[in-house]
């Protein structure tokens, strides 16, 4: 518990101050609250009691001023611990969520596979909320029912003698109850968390794949399995809060069998034994002290079950802060890149230490600067995998990956990732203006800059199809745009980037194939000096290429030039005479 109390202190900063502030002014507050009973008590009721009511008005007048005053600094230490406690929990909880996003924002492929994308969502949210709440329990009412807590005892102690020790009694019961209600509800909201994050994937997966789903006509199987996951977020919920709820009746039990002991007893020992000297004003204060003590108990439990939720929350957020990218800078990065060109020195590669098969086994390639590559290959022959280790999405398992002549590991990883250029198959478009999403490529570029590289992408004519023109507002995930559309607007806004290494992983399957030769055409007059990969399905996008690899098994199952291959390559002219042959080679925009 402590290493995540200090974790996530780091995210109090520039708060620290408002939230000692708080601490202070609940000092404050609890001193003046226990003082009050004690005044009343002591200068007014047995006051009264003593003369017997004979007690002349200016001092009843100025013990009464005294109270009043008292009331008002604790209300107004109470009102402005409320302020500065809100203030430094929203401003601890935003410096948290940042410091989650910007750790997530650090890792590499293999560090974000660790954890699901539903997972990471539920702890930027959830999971924070939590916190942020326990955080806010913590420095303003966890302060507040100790310092009563303590405060009221000794009070009572001083002011009441024998009457306290009815605290002897109720406090254990309820340290007891408190700790075996901890350890049987602990377990139950530990699984709700894991729950959450799978119900979060089942619909995030659900939103994605709408289309899909009602294509299928699956909304029932998925109506289904989202009750499923929600049922089962509901039983364990259920079993910890029946548990949690044993804090009321434990607290009830206490607070009625204070009262009856003080009054019974108490009146018993005032009017029958006299000599104990308890007295009227004893019996008030200790009421009073009592009352004070069992609801810093409550709110006590209030916090127990909030911190109960949230230690699960602590460690799920902790777990993604002290994750540790597996790749970083090295001391002395190199800040330029010279060339595009690309070496691979027998490469292997997995996807996890634990992996047995390797996705790519020694793979020796050299691709000179401003080459156009075509790679070519059946679904699982790791195309992506291969072309993803360039700009260091993953680092080789074995062997050496160079571009510029310079090992991937020696590049400042921002240096390097601006030199390249990725255009996908799904590639993603933000919600926004088409403007403003092709400035992802170029944040500085011109309007005619834009104008140009739609014209490059063919995507110009469509958008001034729109009323809007390059002020149309993209939906999430680019849903109003079609996939060739979508497609276009991601190679326009590649090419604003002017990239020293130009990758586009099947990203023009969803374009006919007249548009996808004018895109080709158009490399090599605007980024001539850019070296291209791509990757494709249709042999009619790579038979220019300066260089096509076949790919099969992770593997490169042979290379060279299209007149070349058709004569050396089984696999590429079979697929080759497919796609003639068979009229597979021209496709439709979707």
């Amino acid at each position: 518990m402590m290493k995540y109390i200090k974790q996530l202190g780091k995210s109090v900063r520039e708060y620290k101050g408002l939230s000692i502030l708080t601490l202070l002014f609940m000092v404050g507050e609890a001193v003046i609250e226990c003082i009050i009973p004690y005044i009343t008590g002591q200068m007014l009721i047995n006051k009264l009691q003593e003369s017997q009511g004979n007690v002349e008005m200016p001092y009843i007048v100025r013990v009464g001023v005294i109270l009043a005053i008292m009331a008002v600094c604790s209300l107004l230490c109470g009102g402005l611990a409320g302020m500065t406690c809100a203030k430094a929990a929203a401003g601890f909880a935003k410096n948290l969520r940042h410091d989650l996003y910007c750790k997530v924002q650090s890792f590499s492929f293999r560090n974000i596979d660790k954890f699901s994308t539903a997972s990471l969502v539920t702890r930027l949210t959830t999971d924070v909320t939590n916190v942020r709440m326990s955080y806010m329990m913590l420095i303003r009412t966890a302060v507040r029912c100790p310092l009563m807590l303590i405060f009221s005892i000794v009070m009572a102690a001083y002011g009441c003698g024998w009457l306290s020790l009815t605290f002897v009694v109720v406090i254990p019961i309820l340290v007891f109850g408190f700790i075996m209600i901890f350890r049987r509800a602990m377990p139950a909201f530990r699984r709700v968390f894991k729950k959450y994050d799978r119900l979060n994937e089942s619909i995030e997966e659900n939103v994605r794949g709408m289309r899909v789903v009602k294509g299928f006509s699956r909304e029932e199987y998925e109506k289904k399995k989202f009750a499923g996951a929600s049922d089962a977020i509901c039983e364990d919920f259920t079993k910890a809060e029946r548990i949690v709820a044993w804090n009321t009746p434990l607290m009830n039990f206490c607070m009625y069998f204070n009262m009856i002991f003080t009054l019974l007893v108490g009146s018993w020992l005032a009017i029958a034994k006299p000599e104990t000297g308890v007295n009227v004003g004893q019996l008030s204060m200790m009421l009073t002290y009592g009352m004070q003590v069992l609801m810093s108990l409550m709110m006590f439990s209030m916090i127990f079950v909030i911190v109960t939720i949230s230690v699960e929350s602590a460690k799920r957020i902790c777990e993604v802060l002290e994750e540790e990218p597996d790749m970083k800078d090295p001391e002395s990065p190199i800040t330029t890149v010279a060339d595009g060109s690309i070496d691979f020195e027998g490469v292997s590669f997995k996807y996890s230490a634990e992996a047995q098969n390797f996705a790519l086994s020694g793979i020796d390639l050299h691709i000179p600067s401003g080459a156009t590559v075509g790679i070519l290959g059946g679904t699982g022959s790791s195309k992506s995998s291969l072309v993803q280790l360039i700009p260091r999405l993953y680092d080789a398992t074995e062997g050496v990956v160079r571009v510029g002549g310079q090992d991937v590991r020696d590049y400042n990883m921002e240096t390097l990732r601006d030199s390249v250029a990725m255009v996908l198959q799904k590639n993603l478009l933000f919600s926004g203006t088409i403007r403003e999403n092709l400035r992802w490529g170029n944040e500085n570029a011109t309007d005619e800059e834009l104008v140009e590289a739609c014209k490059l992408a063919q995507a110009d004519d469509f958008i001034n199809s729109f009323p809007e023109g390059y002020d149309t507002r993209i939906e999430q995930g680019g849903t109003n745009v079609s996939g060739g559309q979508k497609q276009r607007l991601c190679i326009a806004r590649a090419l604003l980037k002017k990239p020293k290494i130009l990758i586009l992983d099947d990203s023009t399957s969803a374009v006919d194939t007249k548009t996808d030769a004018k895109i080709r055409a158009a490399f090599k007059t605007y980024i001539p000096e850019t070296t291209k990969i791509i990757i494709a399905q249709r042999v009619a996008s790579l038979q220019d290429a300066d260089l096509i690899l076949v790919m099969e098994n992770g593997r490169i199952a042979a290379s060279g030039q299209h007149e070349e291959l058709l004569r050396t390559s089984p696999i590429y002219r079979e697929i080759f005479e497919q796609q003639t042959h068979g009229n597979g080679g021209e496709g439709n925009e979707s």
